[in-house]
């Protein structure tokens, strides 16, 4: 008896100590976090002479200033971003789904060796093929607009969302395709009526990783959007850094705070979605 109660003791102990490290290790990683949400309302000459979390002195004025502080204001930047997500998670929703539905639910000639090509292109660096979609879409006079970072998410270009929602779609019955297929209904309509109300994890999987990818995506965007009043809010960040005169950090922390809200709120809001959506498809 005291030797089971030994062992109960010993599993609390290390219960105990797996969660005291995950503690520690979460705490570390938010510290920065914390950190510069806590700089956002210092006065600019305390921010790096204060390193706790909580300030001393309060400067609401960095909301302010960082919001008017360069050519446009901020929330110029933000529409901007949510214009390109909004489009890109249209484009990704609809013919990654598409091209899913295709690939495990449809028989056609060559469909593995399709599917193989598209597996591969998930093992190509987005440095290769950076010059040549820039060459086209230059001569498409496609610079300095969205459409470069809008139109390819209607092309299922994203190889990895493909094959996600591929992976659900054979986990589907069989019998609901045939089903609907003795009822009379096509390939779309079994599509839209049949497989889409059946594919909401993996449809917010999706539209959640689409979101932030998009939302934070700053190399691509920099690249397409010269112009002040197309840019977004990750290229309108790094506008608050002046090699010349220097920084603002406090306006930038500020926004970057801004820029965050959206992301946090669409990570909470689908957080379970997430969750079920990728333990259902398969990826560990």
């Amino acid at each position: 008896m005291d030797y089971s109660k030994g062992r109960g003791r010993n599993r609390k102990l290390r219960a105990l100590g797996k969660h005291a490290v995950l503690l520690l290790a979460a705490a570390l990683m938010l510290y920065p976090l914390l950190w510069m949400v806590a700089s956002s309302f210092r006065p600019e000459a305390l921010i790096f002479r204060d390193p706790s979390l909580i300030p001393t002195e309060v400067d609401l004025g960095h909301y302010e200033d960082g919001w008017n502080a360069l050519a446009h204001p901020f929330h110029v930047f933000l529409i901007n971003s949510a214009i390109i997500v909004a489009g890109s998670l249209i484009g990704n929703l609809l013919t990654c789904s598409m091209a899913a539905y295709a690939f495990a639910k449809l028989d056609f000639r060559g469909r593995s060796f399709l599917f193989g090509a598209l597996l591969l292109t998930l093992m190509l660096p987005m440095h290769v093929i950076l010059i040549p979609q820039y060459v086209l879409f230059s001569n498409l006079d496609w610079v300095n607009t969205f459409l470069p970072l809008i139109v390819p998410k209607f092309l299922a270009t994203d190889a990895f969302f493909v094959f996600l929602m591929v992976q659900f779609f054979r986990g589907l019955p069989k019998e609901l395709d045939e089903a609907a297929r003795l009822d009379g209904a096509g390939y779309w309509r079994t599509y839209f009526q049949v497989i889409l109300p059946l594919s909401v994890p993996a449809l917010a999987t999706t539209a959640i990783f689409t979101f932030i990818w998009t939302w934070n995506d700053f190399f691509g965007q920099l690249i397409y959007l010269t112009k002040p009043a197309l840019q977004t809010a990750p290229v309108a960040l790094r506008n608050f850094v002046d090699a010349t005169s220097g920084a603002s950090w406090g306006s930038l922390f500020a926004m970057s705070i801004v820029t965050l809200i959206p992301v946090f709120i669409v990570f909470l809001v689908g957080q379970k979605y997430l969750v079920k959506g990728i333990a259902t498809t398969g990826i560990k």
